[in-house]
């Protein structure tokens, strides 16, 4: 039974009328909406005029038979789940056409209702997972991402065109680089493009366990079988069946460790830590390292076996310095979501902050550019994202060096702004005159200058810290 407001429409096909009749009356019953269509000319015809959620269609029918109909539908390119029902002695090629024509399963008649009610909401759930997948690459190909991997540089895209292609099979991929880069945003990108996307995405950092405790959660336990096993416990494998497994920092499983691992994913089965008996799984393993396995394996402590068996097919992540052409909608991403998180209201970024962070090396890659943008939105909080909200390590290093109390000098009423200065230190002067105008009334000052008072404050604060860093580096 189906529970949304608006019931999802099924298109029943078939020229007899009483095997019409019924099946329409079984799927009403079921809570979905029927329509029908004596044959295939007929379908087509309602097919043209409204959209459909499910085709259930005999095969044996005058004027357009079901052969006919599934292949035409195939050749528009028409996604719609199609059911076919089945005859005696036709289920042979009942068969064939789910293979060939990508039917989405086949009916014996009479139909039961309990097999019918099991395959539409599993053709329901597979037009969803369809359209979502179109959803997704109509992101990439219109606004520059893909599931939550964000990026407009030449590098993203061969990134997003390698998930693309790898994503519709079962076949394991090795995803590597450096720290941060976003190996696991990869994997949730595959695993949602994918057959297997509405079912369990599973992660485990090899690097996070003790040794004594990873086949455990790999492949589970029985009761009694370790100290401290109160109750049998399914393994990552166990809870990912059906879907799919990341492995991170895989460079870090033990090496007496993996020759379980090799096994299971050769055998497709495993055994709870206790158990005299294998568990068979159908689990599509995607695994991440930031080290060169190359020289694990060489070292002897990463087995060739296992990184060939994982290694099918690899994807390198490239790191954020080689593509400075996404910090910006990577910035304009982290803000909104940051602006969500805590409630702010910065609205965009100064060119000259932008500036800074384009010319930073990111050996944190983007994991270090969401957490200087989280420090300097705690700074900023609204408005625009100035130079002076970042972190004191983006200072230039004219203003690092700069003497203690050095500002713009200015006649008492106004700053004479010289070129090559940095705009946070206008900012500094600018707000240091407006206060001193104002005999230190930050209320005042404020107002004059367009922020909040909580904002002022914190310049105020910051600009405090800045003076106090630089005379130590000047006594030093």
């Amino acid at each position: 039974m189906v529970s949304t407001s608006v019931p999802a429409r099924v298109l029943v096909v078939d020229d007899d009328p009483r095997d019409r009749q019924r099946l329409a009356e079984i799927i009403n019953d079921l809570g979905y909406s029927a329509e029908t269509a004596q044959d295939g000319e007929a379908a087509l015809e309602k097919l043209t005029a409204a959209p459909f959620d499910v085709i259930i269609s005999d095969l044996m029918m005058p004027r357009m038979d079901g052969f006919e109909l599934l292949r035409t539908l195939f050749d528009r390119g028409d996604l719609t789940p199609a059911i076919v029902l089945t005859g005696a002695g036709i289920i042979e090629q009942s068969i064939s056409i789910v293979h060939d024509l990508r039917a989405f399963w086949y009916l014996e008649k009479p139909a039961r209702p309990t097999v019918l009610a099991t395959l539409l909401e599993r053709a329901i759930q597979h037009k969803s997972l369809v359209k979502e997948t179109e959803r997704l690459h109509r992101q990439l190909s219109q606004q520059g991402y893909l599931a939550d991997l964000i990026g407009t540089s030449q590098a993203m895209r061969e990134v997003f065109s390698l998930i693309q292609q790898i994503a519709p099979s079962s076949a394991s991929v090795l995803i590597t680089g450096e720290s941060g880069t976003g190996k696991e945003l990869v994997a949730s990108a595959i695993h949602k493009l994918s057959p297997r996307a509405a079912r369990p995405f599973v992660a485990l950092n090899c690097a996070a366990l003790p040794e004594t405790l990873i086949e455990s959660e790999l492949f589970g336990h029985e009761k009694g079988a370790f100290t401290g096993a109160v109750g049998r416990r399914a393994g990552c494998f166990e809870q990912a069946n059906q879907g799919t497994l990341f492995l991170d920092e895989i460079g870090d499983m033990p090496i007496a460790m993996q020759p379980r691992l090799l096994r299971a994913l050769q055998e497709s089965t495993i055994r709870r830590l206790g158990a005299t008996s294998e568990i068979s799984v159908d689990v599509r393993v995607l695994a991440a390292t930031n080290k060169s396995l190359a020289e694990l394996i060489q070292n002897k402590l990463f087995r060739e076996d296992l990184y060939y068996r994982l290694n099918v097919f690899q994807i390198d992540l490239p790191p954020l310095r080689d593509r400075k052409d996404d910090i910006l909608p990577l910035a304009d991403a982290i803000i909104r979501d940051l602006n969500r998180k805590h409630d702010y209201r910065v609205t965009d970024i100064h060119p000259s902050a932008l500036e800074r962070l384009q010319e930073h090396s990111w050996p944190g890659n983007v994991r270090e550019l969401k957490n200087v943008l989280e420090r300097s939105l705690i700074v900023a909080r609204e408005g625009t994202l100035l130079p002076a909200h970042l972190p004191r390590t983006f200072s230039s290093s004219a203003t690092a060096h700069a003497a203690p109390e050095a500002h713009l000098p200015s006649n008492g009423n106004s700053v004479s702004m010289e070129v090559g200065r940095p705009l946070s230190e206008v900012e500094k002067a600018y707000i240091q005159l407006t206060l001193k105008s104002t005999s230190n009334n930050k209320k005042r000052a404020a107002q004059i200058l367009g922020i909040s008072l909580r904002t002022l404050h914190s310049r105020v604060t910051e600009f405090a810290a800045e003076d106090e860093m630089k005379r130590e580096i000047a006594a030093g």
